[in-house]
């Protein structure tokens, strides 16, 4: 059956492997075992597993004609990190948890094909609890849902204004200085937490899912596979990556990115700020090696652009896109 799964474990040993339609992924992405991840160099080995199971494998670098050497951003003292401060454990965490929700939901339909109900009802249950922990810790990672952050700090303030005036009419004063101290701590809280709900509403994506970009200032090929609205990373990695110094700091938009193995096989996922990335001048049909690609997407659109899959799509809440025509096109239709 289904192990009990913790969302940080991704990646360990396992005997059995993954079932589902991805036959190119399923001999290298082995299932979890149940175990806590305890220190910050448990994170670090399950990165540089997930990294060999599904990258680093000999046969996958013979047949594509390069080599790869696993590394890790934090090695050493190391100052000159270049493309790898912007090098994201949590975003390759994020997809790996994406492979493994694909996984469960292809296990549940073949059990109810088969007609394994019982196996498939386990199986549902688990692909719930899988989803409600990714929100948890979704939550944990951005704070609450903007908008009801928002929301509940304003009825804060409300509810507090009403005790105010009940004090000042009752001449408790002792109690309505407090309470005025309390509005008086929570009123720029409130300010900021309706400037970042009407960011994550208004938010205004300069790239796409799927779509090829460059990399303004390290030159390297990289894919759209995630986006944020504001950088969603922890404060550690804001520091490594310098992002205070980014002409639009962390309010901006930023991308879960893949990055071409041939470019820089030591990076594989990336979390880069939109005002650091570029569209070529140019459709880009050239090849594209990252051992995710064909997890995440079809295949190549006429532009050279890959095509998300579905569940892409609807967990990033984005149009599927449509490549004009060309004017040759039109003409020979």
């Amino acid at each position: 059956m289904v192990e009990g799964v913790s969302l940080s474990t991704m990646i360990t040993c396992g005997k059995s492997r993954l079932s589902g339609p991805f036959a190119s992924w399923r001999a290298r992405l082995k299932p979890f075992k149940k175990f806590q991840i305890t220190s910050i160099y448990e994170r670090h080995w399950i990165w540089n597993q997930s990294e060999q199971r599904l990258f680093l494998d000999p046969s996958t670098s013979r047949r594509s004609g390069f080599r790869v050497e696993a590394g890790w951003m934090f090695n050493g003292g190391e100052q000159d990190l270049g493309a790898s401060v912007e090098r994201s454990e949590s975003a390759n965490e994020n997809i790996l948890i994406f492979f493994f929700q694909l996984d469960l939901a292809t296990r549940v339909q073949y059990a109810l094909n088969t007609e394994q109900y019982d196996i498939a009802q386990e199986l549902r249950n688990k692909l719930t609890e899988v989803e409600v922990e990714i929100v948890k810790q979704q939550d944990a990672k951005r704070g609450l849902s903007s908008k009801s952050e928002a929301q509940d700090v304003a009825l804060r303030i409300i509810s507090l204004r009403s005790d105010l005036q009940n004090a000042i009419k009752s001449e408790d004063y002792a109690l309505a200085a407090a309470l005025r101290d309390e509005i008086s701590k929570l009123e720029p809280e409130s300010l900021e937490a309706s400037a970042k709900a009407l960011v994550y509403e208004t938010v205004q994506y300069a790239f796409r899912l799927g779509q090829k970009v460059k990399h303004r200032l390290f030159g390297y090929r990289a894919v759209i596979c995630g986006m944020d609205p504001i950088c969603c990373e922890s404060s550690s990695w804001r520091e490594t990556a310098q992002v205070n110094k980014l002409s639009r700091g962390s309010t901006q938009p930023f991308y879960q990115v893949l990055v071409d193995v041939r470019a820089d096989p030591n990076i594989l996922v990336a979390y880069v700020a939109e005002e650091n990335l570029l569209a070529p001048d140019k459709p880009d049909k050239g090849s594209f090696d990252h051992p995710y690609i064909s997890f995440l997407f079809y295949g190549m659109d006429t532009a050279g652009d890959f095509i998300p899959i579905k569940q892409l799509r609807e967990k990033y809440n984005r149009p599927r896109h449509e490549v004009p025509l060309d004017d040759d096109d039109v003409d020979q239709a």
